[in-house]
């Protein structure tokens, strides 16, 4: 029998995976189909800008850009006479179609245990779940001692995905040492970093592992209640977790008598309302009890008194996905991938100014120059590289002479940056760096809570400062104000937000001073994206004129013959920047601010 998985994660869905999936199971059930298939609508394959994606087993195919005029196609040539549909297939870098994802050079050089499950199963059947080991994890944790699987988180290096690094074991071996109960535990999934769909393909694709993971850390810590904190834009999410609940418990994997042996453990869905601050374990838990989401100050510990004034462990979505890995296949298994202080791997959400953008799992320790030049396959339009921002909106801004640094919890520290919880934006040469740093501090102006002063204040004095420099009244004296700023709010502020929210500005500042001063000093942004401070010019003797740059303006600015050089009436330039996005051979240059 053939399997057919059609990915229906949220972005292969957005582009027609359902009516792809509903054709394929309308013409496969009539009688014009003699080869017998099995429709399965899996999560995130990863490789979103391909969608809709379609694999075939045992054959290994895997198609691209699927459409629902394809499917006859793949059920008369491929299902019926082994033969390849060519115009499906990928392309790789030398121009040669590939057969499989083996062959692909976005999934090769890829490791994945968090997402091992990921594209291959049904989050909506737990008997693909179970059938992939699933579950096994769990009946092992219950014939073992609280410490000794607390022992084997510990020997796997275990540390937390969600961006603060801390190691799971310490965590669980602490809540366990309180003898006060209730005590809790809960998953993050408040997703909140532009760009980043880590968890929300985890949660969409593979719900039973957050759930397994989650039941053997009650195991751990003595636990009879868990909620899974589920961010309330993530429809898919939520639907999937839910039924991934409701199947759990009717086979006994959780509720009142698990697995037969009379331990319990109920687990419920909270939906955040979206507010990025909920994503810090104190503002998430006050969140979770119905309470305004803030933060409070962390003399006292969640593991001490979380939800409720009670012992709570919190993890992220992928810690606990990696949890049923580490018990079933030992902690040593785990421990030897990655880095000395780093084990595992990472996943990461590639997105940005490159090639091949998606989701991403390596080993810990894989530099940026192999995610961004192998995995991603360069820059688009081989643009030169500038920047790559880590960490979201509260991460650094990494410059090309570092993209050699392994990317691991403390590296990145190092230098000012961030791995975060796995956000990966990469910018070209179009990319000013003074505009990113002011986009991600007017982020997170506006997703401060404002219970403290540092936070509240400095990023509103951060994003006054930065719209200065940005639309040409900067002076040389603001940076020294800004880098004082981002000292006083990262010695200061009260939770983790306020304290990293700095680092695009601080590594910005370090990296690219030269972008500031040539917006100060020369009242010209290099990127050509302030508008304020660019003027466009088109070079006569680039020019083919091919007329496209005059068909995308929307000012009309620009005029001039078919295949004779066009012009741009700076007068009517609204700085828009179409023009450049538009023309294939370069012609369009700026210069820095005239009077219009």
């Amino acid at each position: 029998m053939k399997t057919i998985r059609v990915c229906c994660g949220t972005g292969c869905l957005a582009n027609g995976s359902a009516k792809v999936a509903e054709e394929f199971e309308r013409l496969t059930a009539g009688t014009d189909i003699s080869v017998e298939c099995d429709i399965k609508r899996t999560g995130c394959n990863g490789f979103c800008e391909n969608g809709p994606l379609v694999t075939i087993l045992p054959d290994e195919i895997s198609y691209y850009h699927v459409k629902v005029s394809d499917v006859k196609d793949i059920l008369e040539k491929t299902i019926e006479n082994g033969e390849l549909v060519q115009k499906l297939l990928y392309k790789n870098d030398k121009g040669e179609y590939v057969k499989s994802q083996d062959e692909n050079p976005f999934y090769a050089p890829q490791m994945k245990i968090a997402l091992r499950n990921i594209g291959k199963i049904s989050p909506a059947h737990i008997e693909d779940y179970i059938e992939s080991g699933g579950y096994e994890g769990l009946k092992k944790a219950l014939s073992m001692t609280p410490e000794e699987i607390i022992d084997e988180i510990d020997a796997s290096g275990l540390r937390g995905r969600g961006g603060a690094g801390f190691p799971t074991g310490r965590k669980w071996r602490t809540a366990l040492g309180y003898d006060n109960f209730p005590k809790y535990v809960a998953c993050n999934g408040d997703e909140g970093d532009p760009g980043a769909f880590m968890d929300r393909s985890i949660l969409e694709g593979d719900p039973h592992s957050v759930i397994e993971g989650l039941a053997i850390c009650a195991l751990a810590i003595g636990s009879e209640q868990g909620y899974l904190y589920i961010r309330d834009e993530y429809n898919l999410a939520v639907k999937n977790v839910k039924k991934a609940l409701a199947d759990a418990e009717a086979a006994g994997f959780i509720g009142d008598d698990i697995c037969g042996t009379g331990r319990k453990l109920h687990l419920e869905v909270v939906r955040g309302g979206g507010a990025f601050v909920c994503g810090e374990s104190t503002a998430l838990m006050q969140s979770i009890e119905g309470k305004v989401g803030e933060p409070r100050a962390k003399y006292i510990r969640s593991v001490q008194r979380g939800l409720w004034n009670q012992p709570t462990v919190l993890n992220n979505v992928e810690t606990l996905a990696n949890v049923p890995y580490i018990i079933s296949h030992g902690g040593a298994e785990f421990a030897s991938v990655g880095t000395e202080k780093s084990k595992g791997t990472k996943v990461f959400a590639l997105v940005g100014k490159v090639q091949r953008t998606g989701l991403v799992e390596v080993p810990m320790g894989t530099t940026l120059r192999e995610l961004i030049f192998n995995i991603g396959g360069g820059l688009k339009g081989g643009r030169p590289f500038k920047a790559v921002q880590t960490g979201g909106p509260s991460g650094g801004c990494i410059p090309e002479s570092m993209l050699d640094l392994p990317v691991d919890f403390d590296t990145l520290k190092e230098y000012g940056a961030m791995m975060g919880s796995g956000g990966m934006i990469v910018m070209d040469d179009r990319s000013c760096m003074v505009d990113v740093a002011r986009y991600y501090v007017n982020f997170l102006c506006g997703e401060s809570c404002g219970k403290c002063t540092p936070c509240r204040e400095g990023l509103k004095q951060m994003l006054e400062i930065l719209t200065d420099i940005c639309e040409g009244r900067g002076t040389m004296e603001d940076l020294d104000l800004l880098e004082a700023l981002g000292e006083t709010m990262i010695d200061c502020s009260l939770c983790a937000l306020g304290k990293s929210a700095p680092n695009p500005v601080l590594t910005t500042l370090k990296y690219f001073r030269d972008e500031y001063e040539a917006h100060i000093l020369e009242h010209r942004c290099p990127a050509g994206v302030c508008k304020e401070l660019t003027t466009f010019r088109i070079d006569p003797e680039a020019c083919r004129g091919c007329t496209a740059c005059a068909r995308a303006c929307p000012a009309g600015a620009i005029s001039g013959s078919v295949k004779q050089p066009h012009s741009i009436d700076v007068s009517k330039c609204i700085s828009c920047g179409s023009c450049r996005e538009t023309c294939r051979f370069n012609a369009v240059m700026t210069e820095g601010r005239q009077e219009k």
